[in-house]
């Protein structure tokens, strides 16, 4: 009886250590996940400060310490600013320079241009056509305007002046033609070719509203 209870003893322990050895997959899985010591369902914490070093490292190239930004290189700042359109600003031309006015009086006679600050206190130039030529025939020509012009253009050029507003005259008022003479097209054609940036172009012809009595008489004139 003995020698039958150590037997069935043996064959028990033998059973209990094949069962040790042979586990479930899903067991084994889970015994080389968790460490010893840790127990089933809790989460291994990861060491302070490794999640943000390693974010760090991915932002910062090697080479280059914390805190330091990357130098662009020369060129791409400038070259960024040119790309970019020019903010423009009211009331401010692209072309940097001031603005005056242009007053031409033309007559049969003679061509007188003036100019003058936009506000029309101040002279910056003024030019005759009749300086310009010897002979007083030619005083009322379209060359003699043109030449005016040209020295006009060097004047306001040497004051800073690269806009204009034109304001056309003729002698108008009671007994003046209401037209202006030949010189007024030629001074304006001279002075746009030179790069001068033309504005507006009115003309300021005095007119009569009723006014005094024209000269010659009730019949008129007799030749």
């Amino acid at each position: 009886m003995a020698k039958e209870e150590d037997t069935n003893a043996g064959v028990v322990e033998g059973e209990k250590e094949n069962e040790e050895e042979v586990k479930s997959p899903p067991e084994q899985a889970k015994a080389e996940e968790t460490p010893p010591g840790v127990e089933e369902g809790e989460k291994l914490k990861e060491p302070p400060g490794d999640a943000e070093e390693a974010e760090k490292a991915e932002e910062t190239p090697p080479g280059v310490e914390e805190g330091e930004k990357l130098k662009e290189p020369p060129g791409d700042a400038e070259e960024a600013e040119k790309a970019e359109p020019s903010a423009q600003v009211i009331g401010v031309s692209k072309k940097k320079g001031l603005k005056g006015v242009l007053h031409i009086y033309s007559s049969q006679n003679n061509t007188i241009l003036h100019v003058t600050d936009i506000t029309g206190a101040e002279t910056i130039s003024i030019r005759t056509a009749g300086s310009m030529v010897k002979a007083d025939k030619d005083k009322s020509t379209p060359y003699a305007a043109m030449l005016a012009a040209s020295r006009t253009i060097g004047d306001i050029r040497d004051r800073g002046v690269n806009q204009l507003n034109v304001r056309i005259r003729a002698p108008g008022g009671q007994n003046g033609p209401m037209y202006p003479g030949k010189g007024v097209a030629a001074a304006i054609k001279a002075i746009s070719r030179s790069g001068v940036e033309i504005g507006q172009i009115e003309d300021v012809t005095p007119v009569p509203h009723g006014g005094c009595r024209p000269k010659g008489g009730k019949r008129g004139r007799r030749v």
